[in-house]
């Protein structure tokens, strides 16, 4: 029996965007499939009193400076070479988030996920405008009308609530959070543990 791996994101995380960018690699390692979970990272800092580390860290000196080095660093390790820092940070991922779980529970949540991280974090686009939301979509191929509509049903609003509670609940403060089992792990610098935890799992 294979353990369960869960990826817990908002696509308003640029580290979840590293995390999704290098987790391809991981999977293919060990044959393991991370299962993507839809939380609303504004909820997980409500119910944390955790705030953005772009909050937490100002006024901090050099540690901000540190901060961006590692992420050079990990950048650089994993060849991540179409990051762009989105403008419109930070972005209300409310609508896209509910989109990603009606997504996945039609079966299109893959090409969905890969299209908002590239709109998020490659293109700069302010994905908590509803024109442009409607219009990315429909430039990567997916039913907007549909995927929109799905989104603002009581049902898909009330599973992400549900989503981001139970991952609060599980330990989370902050994206990107994986499991490995109950093995929790936070931020895109633990992604080496948990491929280890997963091989030490077979």
């Amino acid at each position: 029996m294979s353990i369960a791996v869960e990826f817990h994101f908002d696509f308003g995380s640029p580290n979840s965007y590293y995390a999704h960018r290098v987790i391809p690699a991981i999977e293919a390692r060990t044959h393991i499939r991370f299962e993507y979970v839809p939380i609303l990272l504004g909820g997980v800092f409500k119910a944390t009193n955790n705030r953005s580390p772009m909050e937490a860290l100002a006024g901090i000196r050099n540690k901000s400076e540190y901060n961006a080095l590692e992420t050079r660093r990990f950048v650089r390790k994993h060849s991540i070479e179409d990051f762009k820092f989105n403008p419109n940070f930070p972005i209300n991922t409310l609508t896209i988030m509910r989109g990603a779980i009606y997504a996945m529970n039609n079966g299109i949540g893959e090409d969905y996920i890969e299209a908002m991280y590239r709109c998020m974090w490659e293109q700069e686009l302010n994905m908590a405008e509803p024109a442009v939301v409607q219009q990315a979509l429909m430039d990567a191929g997916l039913p907007a009308d549909a995927i929109i509509a799905g989104g603002a049903d009581a049902e898909i609003k009330q599973q992400l609530i549900q989503n981001t509670m139970a991952s609060v609940e599980r330990g989370t403060f902050g994206s990107p959070t994986f499991f490995v089992g109950e093995e929790m792990f936070f931020g895109k610098d633990k992604l080496g543990d948990v491929e280890e935890e997963i091989l030490a799992s077979f």
